[in-house]
Formats: structure tokens, C-alpha cells, sequence
């Protein structure tokens, strides 16, 4: 008899379990690390089904529903992309959708070569990597602006400001940045409300399952006040760090720079590779992304089953 695939609502106490199965096939995305899908998991009613030594996350949007890319060995893909693909067709009765697919398991599975779906290139979603300890050291001339910058703020703000590694017990200041991040936010009319209430949420959260998801938050205090901080978990499989969320101040010239860089210090100076995530096509982030000079990127693709 088949397996049958039974998904309910990620749970905290599993996710250590789920880290070991998103590391078992190389994979560069940030969707490598269990933190998104921590983080976003009510915003894309995310659902798991969850097995010794494999996962499938199961989304939804106003499209219908989606899933990523399964999460097993790579020789253990085909099967679990089989079975993704007949719990899409005989259970939701729905062509299979696969979002943020990465290429080693497109490759794995022939997905590029196969007349059964379509492919697309999700170029805006691509991920930026960059070398940990260029990052790190910021050396040479094409990183001169940045570290004029860092040198900027550490005068202004000597004896001042101070790198800190967050924790539970730091969870008002974490709510109070981002109460006004979603103020400013609104007020621009960058983002939905609902898209920042869920990213503070999530975040929130998880500072209150600190012991149970693996991860790193790091801040940068000036006079004793939260003005930035960086979210990120580590692919010990590509010994890469991978940065799901950086925010600050940015009236403040050099914040980002510095919780940049002293993040890297501080939480992963034995990184080799860092993931900063993708810039979602808007030209100000792709501009930021690309300033750090990235050495590579992982492309994303969406995978649609034809209907015949």
C-alpha cells in the first residue's frame, strides 16, 4: 500500500528533525534552513508532512495551492516527487505546482527536459551569495564605500553603540522595533499590512521557541536602543549562513553595513558561503545585493504540471 500523505501545521518541537531532512541533499536556496518556514508559515498557511528522512511542505495563496520542492536524499527525490505530484492530482485534483524549486533537484529530476510541465526562471527570486569572509573583512577597493561607512558610524556612535546576540529575555525590544518598522512601513506603502503584522509575529514567536529552532538573531544598540538586527540560521552541508531578515534604522548612515558585517563576526565566522536571500525584482534592494559583490546565486524555478 501506498503512503499516504497526512500534513498538519509545522510545530516547533519538530523542527530540529526537520533541519536534519533539509540537509540531506545539497541545496544553495535559503529554503536550505528551516527559518522561513517558521517565519512565514500562517502568512502561506503552511502545512508538513514529515517522515524520518523526508519532508514535503504543502502552501497556499490566492492562486491555490503550492509546494516546495521535497525535502529528502537526492536519491530518494524521484519517489517523493511522485508522490507530491499524485496527492496534488487525486486528493486536491489539481496539477502539481512546485514554487522556489532549486536546480540541483530540477537537475536530479529532469525537470528541464521533461514535455510534462512547464518551467519558469523566477529570476527576481534568485539568491545572492557572496564569500563569508569578504563579508567579513570587507578588503580592496570595491568595498571602500562600505567600510568609509562603518568607519562613519563608529566614530559618531564611539562608546555609544553595541553588538549583541539576542535571546528570549530580548524579546520588548524586538516587538518595539518592529512596531515602528510597521509604522514607517505603512507609511510608505512599501508593504500589506498583513505581509509585516505576520513577519513580526513569526518573529516573535520564534524568539519564544529560541530553544527549540536553531538560529541567530543579532542587534546593534545605540544609547541602549534597538536599531537594527539580522535573523539567520546555517547550512552546515555548504557551510553557509543563510540571512533571512536584516532591518535597521536607516536614518542612521552605516547601520546596515555594520550589523552586517559584525553578524558574520559574531554568529558565523566559520561560514564559507553567505545566502542573502533574493531581492524580489525592486531595484533599491537589487542595487543593495549587488554593492556587496555576490560571487554566484541560486535560481529558483516554478514548475507547473500540464494539464493535458
Amino acid at each position: 500500500m501506498e503512503k499516504r500523505l497526512v500534513f498538519h501545521k509545522p510545530l516547533f518541537e519538530e523542527a530540529a528533525k526537520l533541519a536534519g531532512i533539509y540537509a540531506l541533499r545539497s541545496n544553495k536556496t535559503c529554503d536550505s534552513t528551516v527559518l522561513d518556514t517558521f517565519i512565514w508559515k500562517d502568512l502561506y498557511n503552511t502545512q508538513v508532512y514529515v517522515e524520518d528522512k523526508a519532508a514535503i511542505i504543502l502552501m497556499k495563496d490566492d492562486k491555490g495551492y503550492f509546494a516546495a520542492m521535497p525535502y529528502c536524499s537526492s536519491e530518494e527525490l524521484p519517489k517523493y516527487f511522485g508522490m507530491l505530484r499524485d496527492y496534488f492530482n487525486n486528493v486536491l485534483h489539481s496539477p502539481l505546482r512546485i514554487d522556489l524549486a532549486d536546480e540541483d533537484a530540477m537537475t536530479t529530476l529532469g525537470l528541464f527536459d521533461n514535455p510534462e510541465f512547464c518551467i519558469e526562471d523566477e529570476d527576481d527570486l534568485k539568491d545572492y551569495l557572496y564569500d563569508a569572509e569578504q563579508l567579513r573583512t570587507l578588503p580592496g577597493k570595491k568595498f571602500q564605500k562600505k567600510r568609509n561607512l562603518i568607519n562613519k558610524f563608529m566614530k559618531e556612535y564611539e562608546g555609544r553603540w553595541q553588538y549583541k546576540t539576542l535571546c528570549c529575555v530580548d524579546e520588548y525590544f524586538l516587538e518595539e522595533f518592529m512596531n515602528q518598522w510597521i509604522e514607517n512601513r505603512l507609511a510608505e506603502g512599501v508593504e500589506s499590512k498583513e505581509t509585516l503584522i505576520t513577519e513580526k509575529e513569526g518573529l516573535i514567536e520564534l524568539l519564544r521557541n529560541c530553544d527549540k529552532v536553531t538560529y541567530r538573531i543579532g542587534g546593534i544598540f545605540i544609547d541602549e536602543k534597538l536599531e537594527a538586527f539580522t535573523i539567520g540560521s546555517y547550512n552546515k552541508r555548504e557551510q553557509m549562513a543563510v540571512i533571512s531578515i536584516e532591518k535597521g534604522n536607516s536614518d542612521i548612515p552605516g547601520i546596515y553595513q555594520v550589523i552586517n558585517q559584525q553578524f558574520l563576526l559574531n554568529s558565523y565566522e566559520d561560514a564559507k558561503l553567505v545566502n542573502r536571500e533574493d531581492d524580489m525584482g525592486i531595484e533599491g534592494l537589487r542595487q543593495a545585493k549587488e554593492s556587496y559583490n555576490p560571487v554566484g546565486f541560486a535560481r529558483k524555478y516554478r514548475v507547473y504540471e500540464k494539464v493535458a
